[in-house]
């Protein structure tokens, strides 16, 4: 396994230059601190697992362009009201032409709405949980999404929390055939093996670089990405 100093060296080439790099990484920035993450509301939460969950095989720009139906149809992402969603309710939403139409998809808005109830009653919030939830264990937050929540496994759940600004990686192709290189793991398999040692190389690279979890995804998706 390379130092993340090499690993950099390679993204500043394909990039064509250390300054062209520290422009892609300043651009959608999303990190925020724990303190700001800790005063989002639930409902943020569960409109952005929502929108990760439909955008998944799907076109973004769709369901960006869609989403103020979205907001509308889901009557703001009120977890409260959408844990206990009666059945004319949801039939209605499956006639709703201003979201897209897909069953199960829209039952998961209903199942993580109770898991982020269910976090609330646990932690004081969903959010203040998520805040505090330790960097260097993502993979067990992985796993917490996984099975508490619907449909928030694999990348769904990952672009949920870098979108909401929690420190996170994200395992893209890119950054998947990056780590195989570096010898961190042999295949794509998301075993338990694999995973572990993927977290504990963000987590070397990490305290060795200075460089956050979103900042060293990006670079290392870079180093294999197409060159600029």
């Amino acid at each position: 396994m390379k130092s993340f100093e090499e690993i950099e060296n390679l993204a500043i080439e394909k990039k064509g230059g250390a300054d062209q790099l520290a422009a892609l990484l300043a651009d959608n920035d999303y990190m925020k601190s724990p303190e700001e993450l800790e005063k989002i509301g639930d409902d943020r939460w569960l409109a952005m697992f929502t929108k990760t969950i439909f955008q998944a095989g799907f076109s973004w720009k769709v369901i960006e362009k869609k989403w103020p139906g979205f907001e509308e149809a889901f009557e703001g992402f009120d977890t409260a009201r959408l844990a206990f969603l009666p059945d004319e309710a949801f039939e209605d939403l499956l006639h709703n032409k201003n979201i897209v139409r897909n069953a199960m998809k829209i039952k998961s808005v209903q199942a993580n709405a109770v898991f982020l109830r269910d976090l609330a009653q646990e932690h004081g919030s969903a959010s203040k949980f998520f805040a505090e939830y330790p960097v260097e264990d993502q993979i067990g937050l992985m796993e917490l999404l996984k099975k508490r929540g619907s449909r928030l496994g694999g990348n769904s759940g990952q672009y949920a929390l870098r979108f909401m600004g929690k420190e996170s990686f994200i395992l893209s192709r890119d950054v998947v055939n990056a780590l195989i290189r570096e010898n961190v793991i042999g295949n794509e398999s998301m075993s338990k093996k694999n995973l572990n040692a993927i977290q504990a190389a963000f987590n070397h690279w990490r305290s060795t670089s200075g460089r956050s979890m979103n900042e060293i995804s990006r670079i290392l998706a870079f180093s294999v990405g197409p060159s600029h």
